[in-house]
């Protein structure tokens, strides 16, 4: 019997906004007429180039696109759509889950699902209750839950896009670990309703494999982190002040590693940094080709490389 492999990938998309003023959101920095001068040109430049990565994450792998792609920093339902009729993106039956959520900049997690292999069951955002020193409210994304069958298996996925690191990493990692416990509570639910249930967390954690937070996460509910194999010194998804960091990524329950026949199970995680996802040359060569840096357009696809995951049925 021939096995059948699954892309599930998690892609953070570095403000994937529109070019439409919308006052429900903080975008005035992307729009046409703004310092940035967001163009309707540079916009579906960003939607081609996104197109044609995501079409080739773990294609070398499985010979497809990605069955199930976390996103994070989209700001609508406009531009998935946008992105799922790309030229390269438009013959594989793509659709979407996205909620709007109180993210102070506008900018919001989804997931994006191929309809030929993945039906969904359940959708529902869990919001963060987080607050800064001085007692306000810190609006950040909510988590994303999408229950749904993968070739005839139940799994529950959340995407997650954790508070960042800016005013320190300190200062704000108990941010971060608020955002664990959410997580944690999340899956206990699943566990009460679902026996042995098979879930995936994925993410822009904005902390790596080995931090606190992703530490507590994966020891309180079991979760295997293959990221935390795949960090090093010179490797990573995201680079700051020249230090890599590998802060995309997806975890998994145990029962992934189940082979009994029919069973989804897992066989591989990378970090997808082809080199025309890099910077090419300079001091800043191999790093991810970034859209913009400041308010200087760059012309590439994002700040973060993608990470993946293959699943197999046996």
């Amino acid at each position: 019997m021939q096995k059948k492999q699954f892309t599930i990938a998690f892609y953070n998309l570095e403000n994937l906004f529109d070019i439409y003023n919308d006052a429900a959101t903080n975008d005035d920095d992307y729009l046409p007429d703004s310092a940035k001068k967001w163009t309707s040109k540079r916009y579906y430049n960003k939607i081609h180039k996104l197109g044609y990565a995501i079409k080739h994450i773990g294609m070398e792998d499985t010979g497809f696109p990605p069955a199930l792609i976390g996103f994070a920093e989209v700001e609508n339902k406009r531009v998935l759509k946008d992105l799922i009729t790309a030229s390269d993106l438009k013959a594989f039956h793509y659709d979407f889950v996205h909620y709007n959520s109180p993210d102070e900049r506008g900018i919001d997690v989804a997931l994006l699902y191929n309809t030929r292999v993945f039906n969904v069951v359940h959708t529902e955002t869990f919001p963060l209750n987080i607050y800064n020193d001085d007692g306000s409210k810190d609006y950040t994304r909510d988590i994303l839950l999408v229950s749904g069958s993968l070739n005839g298996t139940l799994i529950h996925v959340l995407v997650n896009h954790w508070p960042s690191r800016h005013g320190g990493e300190d200062v704000t990692a108990q941010k971060r670990l608020a955002a664990a416990k959410k997580v944690i509570e999340i899956i206990d639910i699943i566990k009460a309703e679902h026996d042995n249930p098979k879930i995936l967390v994925l993410g822009d954690f904005n902390d790596d494999p080995f931090s606190k937070s992703l530490k507590h996460l994966s020891k309180t509910q079991g979760l295997y982190n293959p990221m935390a194999t795949l960090q090093s010194h010179n490797k990573g998804t995201t680079v700051h002040y020249r230090a890599w960091n590998l802060f995309d990524q997806i975890l998994f329950s145990t029962n992934f590693f189940e082979t009994q026949q029919g069973a989804l199970t897992y066989r591989e995680s990378a970090i997808f940094n082809e080199r025309f996802l890099q910077v090419f040359r300079g001091k800043y060569k191999a790093t991810p080709f970034r859209t913009y840096v400041g308010k200087k357009y760059q012309g590439g696809y994002s700040d973060h490389f993608p990470v993946y995951i293959v699943l197999e049925t046996v």
